[in-house]
């Protein structure tokens, strides 16, 4: 991928913007506050000296290796000290990163490789196996081009320290631009071939900018619980590295972990998805950790519910703040849960220069209040698809003042002061003799039962109906409460057309690694 200035930019564009890449960015930094702790990962701790010293051997290296402006580098890794170090040093080398994930497939991985001309693949330990299942797979890769983080094996030439030899750390960042490559993030590629999302220095400079605004600055010490080839992480973790601040790394997420390092490091923000925030109050020594340094967490990749955050703002110190948009960009809004305990339903009002409308079926704008398809556009805007034109134009519409808009595939409304409500995955939606019936409105009663800890709404084959609402439930630990129980107690607050065909109880709900309940999982045995 060495050049973005044949695809289309679709956010504004301001021609006095100034620049200021980050590979640049952290050469400052590590004369400014050489000895401040950057990353910390277990019991290691890398200064923004150290820190700087290792992203520019690894861009060195990079670039002896044959490494051109604009080429990709994938890495398949759990966060650490290495991998945050590498992201660092592709950008200082003048290349895009490319973030896989350790839960796609090994074809899938493949593919992504393969899309995006990767010209080098680096490897954790514990993504080794995966490693060997696609290595037969990648055909435009040899040994010496995929090296390990932290590990040898079948395939990869060399592991890092032997691959960066007596490479120099002098400093030397690529002369980038804003329509230059900065990252491609890959869609989970559990249909078909994986979507590449490609990112400007324009799109994350511009969102870097915003997100500081939210205290993500040079004081920040930012615990990251949430993989890097989820755009979540990156919305938090790359303005605080910009602004010099610290990121307290997690491999994998635990709860009770996570506790743990927020009282010890004195952590003042965080990025969780929704089921990690039920995950954390549910701990039983909860009470027990001085979380009194949190400042502000943030919250996107679904909706977090009202009950979630009433339990946030009570028993956990600062603010919520909870963001909803797209990969893609486009759509931005915010809600600032303090100053608006009144709409916690809501994700909040559209960021500073974005603008949200609803749609119909037929493309025609609804006005506020009307349900249809969100649709946004923002100064943050894709690249567009990678090697995909016409599955990039799918997802626009064009507003009658000839204004391009990403469609979300979301179902929701706008309210009469601004606020948006997020409904449903469009492709969700369930229809049942003819009526529209939104998941969220009946996972919303079904939370307020006192035995109900998780729960998700699917549609099922019906022949009376087409399809019809069954409840999936996971009960509290000690609950005795039947199916029959807990679907008649739904029933009797639902109205007529919204009424469940069935609860079904199950250990757990089927997630990704960001937290969203995977829908798909769960309808297939009942349409197969």
């Amino acid at each position: 991928m060495k050049s973005t200035q044949h695809m289309p930019v679709y956010a504004p564009v301001d021609s006095e913007e100034t620049m200021e890449a980050l590979g640049h960015r952290i050469q400052q930094l590590a004369t400014e506050r050489p000895d401040h702790i950057a990353l910390i990962d277990g019991e290691t701790q890398l200064s923004w000296r150290e820190l700087v010293e290792r992203a520019n051997r690894i861009a060195n290296r990079l670039r002896a290796a044959g490494l051109e402006q604009g080429d990709a580098v994938a890495g398949l890794s759990e966060n650490s000290i290495d991998y945050v170090a590498l992201y660092l040093g592709t950008l200082v080398a003048g290349g895009c990163m490319v973030p896989l994930s350790g839960m796609a497939s090994d074809s899938s991985l493949a593919l992504m490789v393969e899309d995006c001309g990767a010209r080098f693949l680096f490897v954790s330990r514990k993504n080794l196996s995966l490693f060997e299942a696609m290595a037969d797979k990648l055909d435009t890769l040899g040994a010496d081009q995929c090296i390990g983080l932290d590990c040898r094996g079948p395939g990869i030439g060399q592991d890092l320290e032997s691959w960066l030899g007596d490479v120099d750390a002098e400093a030397q960042p690529a002369p980038v631009t804003l329509d230059d490559p900065f990252n491609i993030i890959y869609s989970s590629g559990t249909t078909g071939t994986p979507k590449g999302i490609l990112h400007d220095y324009r799109f994350r400079q511009r969102q870097m900018v915003r997100m500081s605004r939210f205290g993500l600055d040079g004081d920040a010490i930012n615990l990251v619980s949430t993989p890097m080839y989820s755009n979540t992480t990156l919305v938090s973790m790359l303005p605080t590295l910009f602004h010099g601040g610290t990121l307290v790394l997690m491999a994998k997420f635990d709860a009770r972990r996570f506790l743990e390092l927020a009282e010890r490091y004195r952590v003042t923000h965080a990025m969780l998805v929704p089921v990690q925030y039920q995950r954390v109050l549910a701990d039983p020594e909860f009470n027990r950790f001085d979380l009194s340094a949190f400042q502000l967490k943030l919250c996107t990749s679904a909706p977090l519910g009202a009950k979630v955050i009433q339990e946030a703002m009570e028993r956990w110190p600062g603010n919520i703040r909870e963001v909803y948009g797209l990969t893609e960009g486009g759509i931005s809004t915010s809600l600032d849960c303090a100053a608006h305990p009144d709409k916690w339903d809501s994700v909040g009002l559209p960021t500073e220069g974005a603008e949200v409308r609803v749609i119909d079926e037929e493309g025609n704008e609804l006005p506020q209040g009307e349900t249809g398809e969100i649709v946004g556009r923002a100064i943050s805007m894709m690249r567009g698809y990678v090697n995909r034109e016409e599955q990039t134009r799918e997802m626009l519409w064009t507003s009658p003042e000839d204004l391009v808009f990403y469609r979300s595939g979301d179902m929701g409304r706008i309210d009469d002061e601004g606020f948006v409500y997020i409904l449903d995955r469009r492709k969700d939606m369930i229809i049942s003799g003819g009526f529209n019936i939104y998941a969220v409105d009946l996972e919303k009663v079904l939370h307020a039962h006192p035995a109900v800890a998780d729960v998700a709404v699917i549609g099922i084959p019906s022949e009376q109906w087409g399809e019809t609402p069954l409840g999936l439930v996971v009960r509290k630990s000690g609950c005795t409460q039947d199916e029959g129980e807990i679907l008649d107690w739904a029933n009797g607050q639902l109205g007529k057309t919204q009424r469940l065909a069935a609860i079904e109880f199950r250990p757990e709900l089927p997630r990704s690694t960001i937290g969203k309940v995977l829908k798909r999982e769960l309808r297939a045995p009942y349409w197969a």
